[in-house]
């Protein structure tokens, strides 16, 4: 059992987040062209217009308008699996992954409008 991806449920349990899977037909926001970068970073939005509120990128952020790409979610999966795990955790929460290093906290200023 080393190694074995923990589920969404258990992800949420951990670190006290409701659980909040978006749907597999929902969008989310992916900047393709920096997947390869470290850290690998995601954070959840509330959800508007379809889709789920999440936007995935790796390095640094950018504000340039095209730096985010629509993807579905189940095209996740191929993209950037190593995510995947963490996609139940509701508005509000960050992600950032590094090789042999984890953080997931909870920002209040993504829900403000």
């Amino acid at each position: 059992r080393m190694n074995q991806i923990p589920s969404q449920a258990e992800i949420c349990e951990q670190f006290g987040s409701l659980f909040d899977p978006p749907g597999e037909d929902e969008q989310l926001g992916i900047a393709l062209s920096t997947l390869s970068q470290v850290p690998l970073n995601a954070l959840r939005h509330p959800a508007e217009n379809g889709t789920c509120g999440w936007y995935v990128w790796g390095g640094e952020l950018s504000d340039h308008p095209d730096f985010f790409q629509p993807l579905h979610v189940h095209h996740l999966v191929e993209q950037a699996p190593s995510i995947v795990p963490y996609l139940a955790l509701a508005p509000g929460w960050r992600v950032l992954l590094a090789p042999g290093h984890v953080d997931v906290w909870y920002d209040p200023a993504l829900l403000a409008v």
